[in-house]
């Protein structure tokens, strides 16, 4: 029953964070490429004051998933990059926190561009 609740609690962070989305495309002009930025800032900005490990704790992969996952994980680790090499760590260690998940994204893109046929409208 546990993982119930662990599996309902996921799907209902992460599918707030979508609703909320899709509510901004339909209601507003805002394009969806400013919404993702949003999302990436609201990330950064809830793990720079300390609130994003308390959403992280409760809804695991339903908060560190989506976008607004990868921004907290970056400000993460340019502050602590900072805090071990000063400056040059607030770049370094921001590259460091996110390189293993753009590495990934990279290599499945390039596997599904190898497989996939493209098509001409």
């Amino acid at each position: 029953m546990e993982i119930f609740l662990t599996y309902l609690k996921v799907f209902a962070v992460g599918g707030a964070f979508c609703l909320v989305g899709q509510i901004l495309i339909n209601t507003t002009k805002i394009t969806s490429a400013r919404i993702l930025v949003g999302y990436l800032l609201g990330g950064v900005l809830l793990e720079t004051v300390g609130v994003f490990k308390y959403i992280r704790n409760f809804a695991k992969a339903g908060a560190t998933v989506p976008i607004i996952g990868f921004g907290s994980s970056l400000a993460k680790g340019a502050i602590e990059g900072t805090l071990e090499n000063g400056l040059l760590g607030a770049v370094t260690g921001g590259i460091e926190a996110v390189s293993a998940g753009i590495a990934a994204v990279i290599f499945i893109a390039f596997i599904v561009g190898l497989l996939a046929k493209s098509k001409t409208k």
